[in-house]
């Protein structure tokens, strides 16, 4: 069997392949601490789930509209003007079978076998691979936790050329917890619009923030730059909802007619009483958020101040998201019980798995080698046994 040169290149999703191998080992009876979930130990409101129960007996089973149905979309419209100060119309909103598929979708709609997209190292692990499938060329820039892992704006003009398409900014960031401020945007901003520049703004994360700082979208920066933005979002990560698959996307008509008409040849609907359940978690009172955010941020102080006690290991402080990316590098090239070198950012965590069994994700995965991801979305008392195994298991590098 031949498969496509396109398909061939795609690697599978490092971060999956660990989750996968942390749950077969707990699938055998053994005690996994896992700190490599993406999603929010949290349960889905229960007036959400209830709204979706009322979808189902009410028959809302059957085929929406594939971009998706308006009473979603005037809900979408107005969590912008409220939230972010950015004005859309139902016509500029596509949704879709969650936020992964609305970045998908807008790559494919915009990029050509000759592009360049400029990707943030760190980057979340499918942004790579969904430019490859493209056929464009990934130019990776990369950061550092001394500058806060964010994109410098000598970086991106030095970056740009005239095959350049398209600029991934994610704030907050996955991996890293980043989060671009108001004059850090704008500068972004005027860049992309000298060079006539689009920027996919994935803001998934943008309701988990921590210490009173803002969340702000590069497409509330003034008319130019919403005009070459495509703004990415949903409901998995702020409502609990990653099971549920409804993520959506705003921006310029024509290119979410363009995803649109992609969509509808290939997933065609999001799920009909799912977009029924993101109506009622976008349009009802969001105090389910701040106390799941306040849980996080507890979470996230305590993992910062352990982890930066243990010899080996060092972290910033995140400002979003829920994950803690750790640098390791002074363990690389070291020895586990003077038998296994730790060659790289795999090889520690794949030993960390098998001998103290805790996941993490290696920073191989985010294009930062030296680092491992750590996710606080479990509970206190996970982190705290987890630490403790990582803490004894540090001891045994020499």
């Amino acid at each position: 069997m031949f498969l496509s040169k396109r398909i061939s290149q795609i690697r599978p999703s490092v971060t999956l392949a660990i989750t996968a191998k942390a749950k077969a080992m707990v699938s055998k009876g053994i005690d996994v601490i896992g700190f490599g979930g993406g999603e929010p130990d949290f349960d889905t409101a229960d007036h959400i789930k209830e709204a979706a129960k009322r979808a189902l007996d009410e028959g809302f089973t059957k085929y929406t509209p594939s971009s998706g149905i308006k009473e979603l979309k005037e809900a979408i419209c107005k969590k912008f003007i409220r939230e972010n100060n950015i004005e859309y119309l139902p016509e500029d909103i596509l949704i879709s079978c969650g936020a992964k598929h609305s970045i998908f979708n807008a790559l494919l709609a915009l990029c050509d076998e000759d592009d360049e997209v400029i990707l943030i190292s760190p980057f979340w692990v499918s942004y790579p691979e969904m430019v490859k499938a493209t056929g464009a060329k990934a130019v990776i820039l990369e950061t550092n936790q001394e500058n806060g892992f964010k994109l410098t704006p000598i970086q991106l003009r030095r970056a740009i050329t005239t095959k350049t398409k398209l600029l991934i900014l994610n704030s907050p960031s996955n991996p890293t917890g980043s989060v671009y401020k108001k004059d850090e945007l704008m500068e972004i901003a005027n860049i992309l619009i000298e060079g006539d520049i689009f920027c996919l703004s994935d803001e998934i994360y943008e309701k988990i923030i921590y210490d009173g700082i803002q969340h702000f979208s590069i497409a509330s920066m003034g008319e130019e730059i919403k005009r070459r933005t495509i703004v990415v979002n949903g409901v998995s990560k702020a409502y609990s909802m990653t099971g549920w698959r409804i993520g959506y996307a705003a921006g310029p008509r024509e290119i979410i007619q363009a995803m649109g008409n992609l969509q509808s040849h290939s997933t065609s609907n999001p799920t009909s009483f799912c977009q029924i359940a993101a109506i009622a978690a976008l349009s009802s009172p969001q105090e389910q958020i701040e106390r799941m955010v306040v849980e996080f941020q507890g979470r996230r102080d305590y993992m910062v101040d352990r982890l930066n006690k243990i010899e080996g290991i060092s972290c910033v402080k995140p400002e979003g998201a829920f994950y803690i990316f750790a640098d390791i590098s002074k363990t690389l090239g070291k020895r586990y019980k003077n038998r296994m070198v730790i060659k790289d950012s795999l090889s520690f965590a794949e030993l960390l798995l098998s001998e103290a069994r805790v996941a993490v994700i290696p920073g191989e995965a985010f294009g930062a080698e030296a680092y491992i991801r750590f996710s606080y979305a479990t509970s206190m008392k996970n982190i705290v046994r987890g630490l403790n195994r990582i803490e004894e298991f540090m001891h045994s590098i020499l």
